[in-house]
């Protein structure tokens, strides 16, 4: 088995694909984001989506499902009032209300761990649907 990272006490584990994806994002700026989600069998957190460097917000939105959970890590670039350029890593937890109880439950209690594996996050969007993480939001919360 490839090398897993133990999350907390939910028995939930992410895989070495996460963490090697963001660090990609973080350092070397290939992903613009990463979408990662729970598979409730293996007790795995994967990697679902990754959206390239040219993609944007809206891609990453669009990609969330309407009735299941996801974290998403999404790479804001911006320019300060004084143009310097800046960029700034979301961790974004996705439970809209129409996904099932025992997932939103999951998700929440294995939100902590999979945000230790991930180093170098700087905001934390929580949302139940998509107003909640607006691109107003995620450019207000960075400046």
């Amino acid at each position: 088995m490839a090398m897993a990272f133990k999350m907390a006490t939910t028995g939930i584990w992410a895989t070495e694909e996460c963490k090697s994806a963001f660090m990609e994002m973080k350092w070397k700026k290939v992903h613009r984001y990463i979408v990662f989600k729970i598979d409730e069998r293996s007790k795995l957190v994967t990697v679902d989506k990754v959206g390239g460097a040219a993609e944007n917000y809206d891609d990453l939105t669009s990609s969330l499902p309407d009735n299941d959970c996801r974290y998403a890590v999404f790479d804001f670039d911006f320019v300060t009032d004084d143009n310097c350029r800046k960029s700034k890593i979301f961790f974004i937890a996705w439970a809209p209300t129409a996904s099932r109880i025992r997932a939103k439950m999951l998700y929440a209690t294995s939100k902590d761990g999979l945000r230790r594996v991930l180093d170098g996050i700087h905001y934390e969007v929580q949302a139940t649907d998509p107003d909640e993480m607006g691109f107003d939001i995620i450019r207000d919360r960075a400046k």
